[in-house]
């Protein structure tokens, strides 16, 4: 999607993501804090994070706890949505526009987060984008990178309810797994996520045990730098 269109959807994202993940019974605040929290089990105390495709902002209260020394840096294409971002969340957060290339240096990053934005580029276009990230990410960081699970039907019904997804091209795990060790990764690990809604919350205990079920709505995928 084009920074414009994200422009235009700033203002209402929250309201639409809510509308269509009320099904789940949770919150958008739930699934936000839930990825930074797994990024917190494999970065070792970041200097520096770089959250490619902050949007607005949701991920910065999660970040601040999780990671209360690191630097925050909040990179997206819409201007629009970074600065609703920095009035909802004021801070030391650096905000970033992107267009071609990520206005960054080279190992600048120890944590490189980017939390369901790969689906919204062209698939042309994220090879380009994977190495961008390789680039700014230090030899001793790490990316985490979460995308939707296309055979998890929630998924499809949540995303195919969504506004602002109605250009999602929805990519397979074994397909992002096989972009990034092109792109130059190494140390790829794959694991899926979010198996129940909030009617069966206490069956979310057994979650870190079903890693390996490709049946989670979302799965994360880490990776290090060669």
């Amino acid at each position: 999607m084009s920074a414009p269109e994200f422009d235009r959807y700033a203002e209402h994202y929250e309201a639409m993501h809510q509308r269509s993940i009320a099904f789940s019974g949770c919150e958008p605040e739930y699934f936000a804090e839930y990825k930074i929290a797994f990024a917190a089990l494999v970065a070792r105390n970041p200097s520096t994070i770089v959250d490619f495709g902050a949007g607005i902002g949701n991920s910065i209260p999660h970040f601040r706890r999780y990671f209360p020394q690191a630097r925050l840096i909040c990179v997206d294409n819409s201007a629009e949505s970074l600065a609703l971002a920095a009035q909802r969340f004021p801070g030391p957060e650096r905000m970033v526009t992107v267009d071609e290339t990520l206005p960054l240096e080279e190992s600048s990053s120890g944590l490189t987060f980017a939390a369901c934005v790969f689906h919204h580029i062209e698939p042309n276009a994220q090879g380009h984008w994977l190495r961008e990230l390789l680039r700014v990410t230090s030899r001793d960081g790490v990316l985490v990178l979460f995308e939707h699970n296309p055979y998890n039907p929630l998924t499809r019904k949540a995303v195919a309810g969504c506004e602002f997804d109605r250009d999602a091209i929805l990519i397979r795990a074994r397909t992002m797994v096989k972009a990034l060790s092109e792109a130059g990764w190494r140390d790829i690990r794959l694991r899926y996520h979010v198996f129940f809604p909030q009617t069966l919350a206490p069956l979310r205990l057994l979650e870190p045990a079903l890693g390996w079920l490709p049946l989670g709505g979302q799965y994360s995928v880490t990776a290090r730098r060669r």
